[in-house]
C-alpha cells in the first residue's frame, strides 16, 4: 500500500508543505505572536519530521510530546482552527486530492486536545 508520504513525493514534498504553511502563518496577525522568539527554521525541521511521520514516511518524529510542547503556549480554539485552515489551503495549493486532504485534516483534528489549552 502506498502511503500519502510516497504518493506525493516524499520528504521534499513534505518540506515544501511545511514551508508553504509557515509562509501563510507568518502573514497572520493572530498567529505570529505564538512564534515570537522561536527559531522558525528549527521549528520547520521538527514539523517536517512530524508530518513525514504522520503521512507514513520513514522519517520518525522524535521530538517532545505535543501536549508538553504546546502547553505553555495557551493555544486557543480559534488559533488552532486558523492553522488548520491554513494547512488545508496549503494542501490545496499543492494539488493534494480532496480525499487525502480529508485524511490529513482528520489526523490533525485528532491532535487538537494535545495542542489547544482547555
Amino acid at each position: 500500500m502506498t502511503t500519502l508520504y510516497d504518493k506525493y513525493g516524499g520528504f521534499a514534498t513534505v518540506s515544501k508543505l511545511v514551508q508553504g504553511l509557515y509562509e501563510k502563518i507568518s502573514e497572520s496577525e493572530e498567529l505570529t505572536p505564538y512564534f515570537a522568539g522561536v527559531d522558525i527554521q528549527t521549528l520547520m525541521d521538527h514539523q517536517t519530521k512530524f508530518f513525514s511521520d504522520i503521512l507514513g514516511g520513514p522519517v520518525k518524529y522524535t521530538g517532545k510530546e505535543l501536549k508538553v510542547v504546546h502547553a505553555p503556549l495557551a493555544i486557543t480554539e480559534q488559533a488552532f482552527a486558523e492553522v488548520a485552515e491554513l494547512l488545508e489551503e496549503t494542501l490545496e495549493d499543492m494539488n493534494v486530492e480532496d480525499d487525502d486532504i480529508e485524511t490529513i485534516m482528520a489526523i490533525v483534528a485528532g491532535a487538537k486536545s494535545d495542542i489547544v489549552k482547555s
